[in-house]
């Protein structure tokens, strides 16, 4: 079955794609009616990710992946297009109808997607955890609690649960709403052993883990019992179709208002570290999901940090990325991990480490909520943590073991991505080891020649593609790009460069574009196929005459209808480029004059041919009169033009 035509259109007018793309990017205003930020499917460092609300359209001119919001959540999740409009239909609240396959019936499908399936069962565990923490037999799991200095309204606010000893108690819960034991198991909450289905989680305190969207997609547990089979102290949800841990963050959900707000994460290493954090007023604390912080966290906090080169580097207005870690060894080695992957951050990052190696669970209980936020306060650039952390596993009280450092230490330094800061570096290593400066700062100079030498470029760097340049440059290898003549025609053409900005006011504000000359213009107008095709595919929509009459959205989905496959994706690249104005008057101003010049182009070609034309023809003859008096009509015609773009 598939979903009425007219649910899917009702589905993507209704949903503000701005909001759900804002979930996973920080958006900041790109002119007027555009927003952009960091692309969410490739690293950049440089925003190249637009999103246009008023035609429901968002496009990468870095990778040239765009579409409208049923398409990103499709990307974002991965999820199948069905499934993408039951998550968005949840969100409005709105049912849905079915189609027999044929088209020849209606029917209601008993039946959502997978993902919501899954999200749905988990939301239902948590919601029965949460309660089971208040029985009889979760006195140790509410001890546990009561020990760090959680209370119960501290456990409610994280959703904190229980689950109880019985092997099947969730499962039984469970069954009776409705869900399935392949459900259950495809979620996670369940393993399938030799006498069947089993709760996976037993005897455990748990804490729902949430994505960036606010959805229960998987938990972390916590060993309370010494009989428990399971020896590991935490146990967490496995892969499933919606929990990957290297790309979720404990917190997150809670934290991503603040993040953006302050554009300041905090990482920390635990649950409750962040349930710590956050009671202390750091409320932009996050954790990693038994695994280790990686390139899919990053990009996730960069998404909501708008980590971009634009707006500064290495210090406060790029931001800053806090990790705290535990004093011993371990944290250390987790720091250094850290710092490996500070190249791909804008943002400036420093590591917070309290005396003692206590973590923020334990500094909070011990000193108060105060010493929690003055930890990250006094933070230290992650940077000098790390050169300062490795010259401590050497003996610098011996000739040999100075110049072990220098060699162990100048690759660290030589990989700060701030200019200004590395020769600062470069320095205080040289007084640190008990050197001159001039052989520490060449030994940096070499090792960073060395991280540069490799053929190609780093990944993470200037983003590929240019907004206004009519087309991206599909990274190596994607399969996501159209042919050549479809999505970049030459940006240096002065003609191309006309025909596509009326095009993108055709597309995106066709209230303001001149409607005579809009629907009058011919083929003549477009000397690029490309943009031909897309002309073909506004007037074969109803022209701008049409696009007037219905809102953006239905109108970018109107022309995306009309236009051949290979033009479909320029089609949303020129329904999202920003417009270069930035007042609603100037925007009018600009929309206005980009038709009339193409007008004026397009009359222009046609008066050379009429010229062409009088000039074969004998003057005597009849039809020489009237093709004359057709030329002095365009040419009167083209200075109208002319005086309406000059404002004579």
């Amino acid at each position: 079955m598939r979903i009425r035509r007219e649910d899917v259109d009702h589905i993507r007018e209704r949903t503000r794609i701005e909001e759900i793309v804002g979930e996973h990017v920080t958006l900041k205003s790109a002119g007027v009616g555009s927003l952009k930020g960091l692309c969410p499917f490739h690293d950049e460092k440089t925003p190249s990710f637009h999103v246009r609300p008023q035609v429901g359209l968002w496009h990468c001119f870095g990778c040239g992946k765009g579409g409208d919001v049923i398409s990103f959540v499709q990307e974002i999740d991965h999820l199948g297009f069905t499934e993408a409009v039951e998550l968005l239909a949840g969100r409005l609240g709105y049912q849905l109808r079915y189609e027999d396959d044929d088209g020849r019936g209606a029917a209601r499908r008993d039946h959502v997607g997978q993902r919501q399936r899954l999200v749905d069962a988990n939301r239902a565990a948590a919601e029965f955890y949460a309660e089971q923490l208040s029985a009889a037999d979760a006195v140790e799991a509410r001890r546990f609690l009561a020990d760090r200095g959680f209370d119960r309204d501290a456990a409610g606010r994280f959703g904190v649960g229980f689950a109880p000893r019985a092997g099947d108690a969730l499962i039984r819960h469970l069954r009776g709403r409705g869900f399935t034991e392949g459900d259950l198991v495809a979620s996670g909450l369940a393993a399938q052993g030799h006498r069947g289905p089993y709760d996976r989680f037993r005897g455990r305190l748990l804490w729902p883990i949430r994505d960036v969207t606010s959805d229960v997609v998987g938990f972390g547990a916590r060993r309370l019992f010494d009989d428990d089979r399971v020896e590991a102290k935490y146990l967490n949800t496995p892969e499933t179709a919606i929990y990957k841990k290297s790309q979720v963050l404990y917190g997150v959900d809670m934290a991503k208002r603040e993040i953006a707000r302050e554009r300041r994460a905090v990482v920390v290493e635990g649950y409750t570290d962040v349930m710590a954090c956050h009671l202390s007023g750091v409320e932009t604390a996050v954790a990693t999901c038994g695994t280790a912080f990686g390139p899919d966290h990053t990009r996730v906090l960069r998404r909501l940090l708008g980590d971009d080169r634009s707006i500064g580097r290495g210090g406060s207005l790029g931001g800053q990325v806090i990790f705290t870690f535990d004093g011993d060894e371990a944290g250390r080695k987790a720091a250094l991990r850290a710092f490996e992957d500070d190249q791909r951050f804008v943002a400036q990052t420093f590591v917070a480490v309290a005396d003692q190696g206590m973590d923020p669970c334990e500094l909070r209980q011990r000193r108060g909520p105060d010493a929690v936020r003055q930890l990250i306060d006094a933070r230290q650039p992650l940077f000098e943590f790390a050169i300062r952390s490795t010259l401590a596993q050497l003996d610098l009280d011996t000739a040999e073991g100075r110049v072990q450092a220098l060699r162990t230490a100048a690759p660290i330094v030589a990989q700060i991505k701030d200019d200004a800061l590395r020769p600062e570096y470069a320095r205080r290593l040289a007084g640190w080891l008990g050197m001159d400066v001039e052989p520490v700062a060449r030994a940096v100079a070499q090792a960073s020649r060395a991280r540069t030498a490799p053929v190609g470029r780093a990944a993470g760097g200037r983003s590929r593609g240019d907004e206004r340049l009519g087309g991206p440059v599909p990274e190596t290898g994607s399969t996501d790009h159209t042919e050549p003549s479809a999505s970049a025609p030459d940006p240096r053409d002065p003609v191309a460069r006309v025909e596509r900005e009326a095009l993108e006011c055709m597309l995106q504000v066709p209230e303001l574009v001149p409607l005579e000359e809009a629907d009058a213009l011919g083929e003549a107008a477009f000397e690029v196929p490309a943009y031909r095709a897309v002309h073909q595919a506004i007037v074969a929509a109803g022209g701008v005459g049409k696009g007037r009459e219905i809102s953006g959205t239905a109108w970018a989905e109107a022309v995306h209808e009309q236009a051949p496959l290979a033009v479909a994706p320029l089609v949303t690249q020129l329904a999202v480029t920003p417009l270069p104005a930035d007042t609603d008057d100037a925007l009018t101003r600009y929309a206005e004059s980009v038709v009339l010049r193409l007008a004026e182009v397009e009359i222009t070609r046609r008066i050379g041919v009429m010229r062409s034309r009088v000039q074969r023809l004998d003057p005597d003859d009849v039809a020489a009169v009237q093709a004359f008096a057709d030329l002095l009509v365009a040419e009167a015609r083209r200075r109208a033009l002319r005086d309406r773009i000059t404002g004579g």
